[in-house]
């Protein structure tokens, strides 16, 4: 049985495969850090990427070069892996993520976390495109994710379990890391562009909400709901990473506005924040890496 199990699960020989290809690559030494910080850009936030290329000597990546990495057939989701800098700092980005809906098990979908954590980070930054459901939350505005709800009905961590990726059981009472999130709300003030914080919750998509759905979910505290996320912040916590997630909430949830949902309006939305994202990206970054300079 747990023969048949290991070849659903994410093994640590493929990530380490992937983790060797990625340092060869970007000529990392062996055990040296690519990065302390990551980013996976959501839907239509890929933008961030290609400032960081114009302001600093990068190299990029396409997903399907690296060894049992997944590739996205999303619409505003490029399937590249960018090394970069902000100032001194380096900085590893996904310019896309796969879902769990395009066909991917909840273990592939979380693989690219789990070699990032080979690569030496320890703080990733999660993003979305997501709908917003809380009353105080508006279109176009940046929430901080203070919590989620897994409605995806899966998990990364099905199966055998590899000590070496992480424990058996570990705790989720701070999946997002506070001390991250008054950091971001810091910088954020400090650039007059203040955010906002709620729950956050993760379907299976691909179909938008229904009406019922979205009021259930606001029942349950829910102040946002996106299709990503949620698998992927799993598989950090398990791995000892500190999560810091950002949705870029690009439309009113089903049932909330007037008009049908469409991926076009999510994309659009997403791309009119995008330099106050940006931003907000380029001032964080390097005061999370700043915190792991002395470690090895």
């Amino acid at each position: 049985m747990a023969e048949q199990l290991l070849g659903k699960t994410t093994s640590f020989e493929q990530v380490s495969n992937a983790a060797d290809f990625i340092r060869n690559r970007l000529k990392i030494k062996d055990n040296a850090p690519a990065a302390r910080v990551s980013v996976i850009l959501g839907s239509g936030l890929g933008a961030f990427a290609q400032e960081v290329m114009e302001k600093s000597k990068s190299q990029l990546i396409p997903y399907h070069e690296i060894p049992h990495f997944p590739t996205s057939s999303i619409e505003g989701h490029n399937s590249c892996l960018v090394y970069g800098f902000i100032g001194e700092t380096p900085v590893l980005l996904m310019q896309g993520r796969v879902h769990r809906y395009e066909g991917y098990s909840a273990n592939k979908v979380a693989f690219p976390i789990c070699v990032l954590q080979a690569l030496g980070v320890k703080s990733v930054i999660l993003t979305n495109a997501a709908g917003a459901i809380g009353d105080h939350l508006d279109v176009g505005d940046l929430m901080l994710i203070k919590d989620h709800i897994n409605m995806t009905g899966d998990n990364p961590l099905l199966g055998p379990n590899d000590l070496r990726m992480g424990p058996r059981f570990f705790d989720m009472s701070e999946a997002y890391s506070k001390s991250l999130r008054e950091l971001a709300e810091k910088v954020a003030t400090s650039q007059k562009a203040p955010l906002k914080e709620g729950i956050y919750v993760g379907v299976l998509g691909p179909c938008y909400e229904t009406p019922a759905e979205i009021r259930m979910f606001k029942t349950m505290g829910a102040d946002a709901v996106g299709m990503s996320t949620v698998l992927e912040t799993i598989s950090a916590r398990h791995g000892g990473m500190d999560v810091l997630g950002i949705s870029c909430l690009t439309n009113k949830a089903a049932g909330l506005s007037q008009g049908s949902l469409n991926h076009q309006e999510v994309t659009e939305i997403a791309t009119k924040v995008s330099k106050r994202f940006s931003n907000l990206l380029f001032g964080i970054i390097p005061e999370i890496a700043h915190r792991y300079e002395h470690q090895k």
